[in-house]
């Protein structure tokens, strides 16, 4: 009985060590910490107790012999980053441990934005369940739902039937946990769509108390009937609009945020339910073919249009080209020179060799800053695993070290609200976003003198700096600078 005993205990001993080295102990006192509720109130000093995948107690905490304790003097904890517009929907299935997510601090990703998501959504969520390490959950893509209806003939409008066919739809992504719709109307695949199409397919979304998503249909010259489009399909569906990653997108329209910033601020005063998201960058990443709006891309004069409204194409970087990967990374003003033909051929070329993906710095900081002292716009990375573009791995450290500590746009308890509380309310999230007794335990503890990202346009993997430890639903994901190897992430899904 003492051999069986022994070797009880042994096994019970080994099996407390493998968890803690995944980041999962019984519970964890966090000591000392500037705690930063995500509720925009200011920091205050204290402790806080994770126990079952919660926060069990929050204040003075003697710990017991049994608990981890660490010692956050000098650091920030805050409830964790909620991304609600993210592009990893296959980087989840490749890489579970979402590095370079979670070394920013995200600890839920929205993925399925922009028109494309996965199919069908429960599938997916399946697929990733017990395998990744933040919490996922999904929108139903406008441009997925034309192609599994329309197939491959979505360059004009649906009719009736096909409209009809693709809110039944959306009623069963909705059924599946789908948190609304999302849509991409300046994509090829979702431009012909009327508004009466997508305000029917809206209203499917409604009907489960889902928010419709939107990368309008343009962000330049356009972009003031897009948003009121955008606007007014949330007010006939009855819905909550969100405006993806506001931007003012080419020099045209420098200075123009001002005119944005109070379309929104009617409708919300009118009373409807507006808001928005950003990314911290002055330049934008999509498919080359969005730089000719009128889609006429072997037309001379519309091309040199399009690289001029963007500065130029030295502007342009190509970061994927399938049919010639020697012109990625290199910017198209580069890649001309060495060719000896002019940027216009250049692009005629690499649009009929399949297209390419571009990252175009063609924004103005200024209007980024009055975006993101909006107190209706959050934080959003447009990126994710394995994205070209340094904010899939920089977006929410860059906002921490560069907009709050470097330019001061922001206190680091608004910042922080943008980044957890704000999204959390937008998508519904009762349990999360807020440190507050009985939440589920996502938090971020960082150094909020030292936080900064280091991804860069040469170098878009490098991960941030600053951000300690990680837990998702209690379990430590990220430790100092690697990930523990711990997989909690829920799959999350609306109701």
């Amino acid at each position: 009985m003492k051999h069986i005993l022994h070797l009880f205990k042994a096994a019970a001993t080994a099996l407390l060590f493998v968890s803690a080295s995944l980041g999962q102990t019984t519970s964890i006192v966090i000591r000392n910490a500037s705690i930063i509720d995500g509720t925009g109130k200011a920091a205050f000093r204290g402790d806080l107790r994770i126990k079952n995948g919660r926060i069990d107690k929050i204040g003075k905490i003697k710990p017991n012999k049994t608990e981890e304790v660490i010692d956050a003097t000098g650091l920030v904890l805050a409830p964790g980053f909620i991304d609600i517009h993210n592009h990893s929907e296959s980087g989840l299935l490749r890489e579970g441990a979402a590095a370079s997510q979670v070394s920013q601090g995200i600890t839920t990703i929205l993925v399925g934005p922009d028109g494309g998501s996965p199919w069908p959504i429960a599938d997916y969520l399946r697929r990733l369940e017990g395998k990744v390490a933040p919490n996922v959950g999904a929108f139903i893509g406008h441009a997925e739902l034309r192609t599994q209806v329309m197939k491959q003939d979505t360059k004009r409008t649906a009719t009736p039937e096909e409209i009809a066919a693709m809110a039944k739809l959306v009623e069963q992504a909705m059924q599946e946990g789908a948190f609304g719709l999302s849509s991409g109307l300046e994509y090829d695949t979702g431009y012909m769509a009327s508004i009466e199409e997508m305000v029917e397919l809206a209203k499917a979304a409604a009907r489960y108390k889902g928010i419709y998503m939107s990368h309008i249909r343009d962000e330049e010259e356009g972009f003031r009937t897009a948003m009121e489009e955008a606007i007014r399909i949330g007010r006939d569906a009855n819905l909550p609009v969100q405006i993806s990653h506001i931007k003012m997108g080419n020099r045209n329209v420098w200075g123009k945020s001002a005119e944005a910033i109070q379309l929104v601020e009617a409708a919300r005063k009118a009373g409807q339910d507006v808001t928005a998201d950003a990314y911290p960058y002055t330049a934008w990443a999509s498919t080359i073919t969005v730089l000719v709006p009128s889609r006429r891309h072997d037309d001379r004069a519309e091309v040199e249009k399009g690289l001029n409204n963007v500065g130029g194409a030295d502007k342009v970087l190509i970061t994927s080209h399938a049919a010639n990967r020697s012109y990625e990374m290199r910017n198209m003003a580069q890649i001309s020179a060495e060719k000896g033909i002019s940027p216009v051929d250049l692009y005629i070329e690499i649009v009929k060799a399949g297209g390419a993906g571009v990252v175009c710095n063609s924004m103005n900081e200024e209007d980024v800053k009055a975006f993101y002292t909006r107190p209706w716009v959050m934080v959003s990375s447009d990126g994710g695993i394995g994205s070209r573009h340094p904010r899939g791995t920089g977006t929410f450290t860059r906002v921490l070290g560069r907009f709050v500590r470097e330019n001061k746009w922001l206190s680091l308890e608004a910042a922080v609200k943008k980044m957890s509380a704000m999204p959390a309310a937008r998508l519904g999230l009762k349990d999360r976003g807020l440190i507050k007794k009985g939440m589920r335990a996502d938090l971020v503890l960082f150094d909020a003198n030292s936080v900064i990202d280091r991804a860069t346009f040469a170098e878009p993997q490098n991960f941030s700096v600053g951000i300690r430890s990680v837990f998702v639903n209690g379990m430590r994901v990220w430790d100092g600078d690697k990930v523990t190897g711990a997989m909690p992430g829920e799959l999350l899904k609306h109701n």
